[in-house]
């Protein structure tokens, strides 16, 4: 394979990370709910509300890291969460996911933190893929969302 590189996206490459992030959605059964377009991509993804690092290969980008800043206030730690991880399938096996990490890797070391990301429970390739890197899941936590009308209940 040809050398791959990583770098943090920049505003024209909008349609690329909604590009890559739209075939995540569908890898993960979850299409139905993207609605992630080029101007929310700009507005969101270069480093206001989250960052993104794109992984290339002969210029082109084929991985793709979404990341945000964390905070656990009980370890007093600062962290990285992984919103999104994804390699393009031709490109898998050939170390772009691991270098997509060791990049985040870098920048929470960088502070002295830590990285934490979720993954769906029927998605074995990818645990199998971060056991292999030493990480391990968080066991004794569930996570939870409110949106639409309870938020909106909750928040009047």
């Amino acid at each position: 394979m040809s050398e791959f590189s990583v770098r943090s996206a920049v505003a024209t490459d909008a349609a690329i990370i909604v590009a890559l992030i739209r075939e995540l959605a569908e890898y993960e059964k979850l299409e139905a709910g993207f609605a992630l377009d080029d101007a929310a991509a700009a507005r969101d993804m270069l480093g206001t509300v989250c960052h993104t690092e794109l992984a290339l290969v002969e210029g082109a980008a084929v991985g793709i890291a979404a990341w945000y800043w964390i905070y656990k206030s009980f370890g007093a730690a600062r962290g990285l969460f992984v919103e999104d991880l994804y390699v393009r399938p031709a490109f898998r096996g050939r170390g772009l996911g691991r270098a997509l990490l060791a990049h985040l890797a870098a920048k929470a070391s960088g502070v002295g933190g830590f990285m934490e990301w979720q993954v769906l429970d029927w998605n074995a390739p990818s645990m199998e893929f971060y056991k292999s890197l030493g990480a391990s899941p968080r066991h004794g936590w569930v996570s939870y969302r409110l949106k639409g009308e309870a938020l909106r209940k909750l928040a009047s």
